[in-house]
């Protein structure tokens, strides 16, 4: 039996959950993200997986309750208390549970695209960006 063997060094894990923790620390209140779109926005493609490791062995100041599956609902087993404690804290973000779902239409984070970084968001209801104080 062949045995798939990492490449990863001790060092190589440690930053990529640095970057992982990065941005599940800029996932703002009220708001979820899910596990790819965190390996994502990390730099992490395809590693979902890696994000779920990543959260499970958190310092306890991190949002790890913002973190959903893709179909917005807690990975955590239903019934444990980790699952109760995710659905609390997020209810008392004023996160819509339905089922222990998040509507994720409604919820899920955005992350600010460049020209948002740079100008601010764009103003509502105009369809288009403030330009020259306009």
């Amino acid at each position: 039996m062949v045995m798939a063997v990492s490449s990863d060094t001790p060092d190589d894990s440690a930053a990529r959950y640095r970057r992982i923790y990065a941005i599940v620390a800029g996932i703002p209140h009220g708001r979820v993200a899910t596990y790819g779109q965190v390996a994502g926005e990390a730099g992490l493609p395809r590693c979902a997986r890696l994000v779920g490791r990543a959260l499970a062995v958190c310092p306890p100041q991190l949002p790890w309750h913002r973190v959903v599956n893709a179909a917005g609902r807690s990975a955590l087993p239903p019934g444990s208390d980790a699952y109760a404690e995710q659905l609390r804290r997020l209810a008392a973000e004023g996160v819509e549970l339905h089922d222990g779902r998040v509507a994720l239409r409604g919820h899920r984070w955005q992350p600010a695209s460049l020209d948002e970084l740079l100008w601010g968001p764009e103003p509502a209801g105009t369809g288009r960006r403030r330009c020259g104080g306009s």
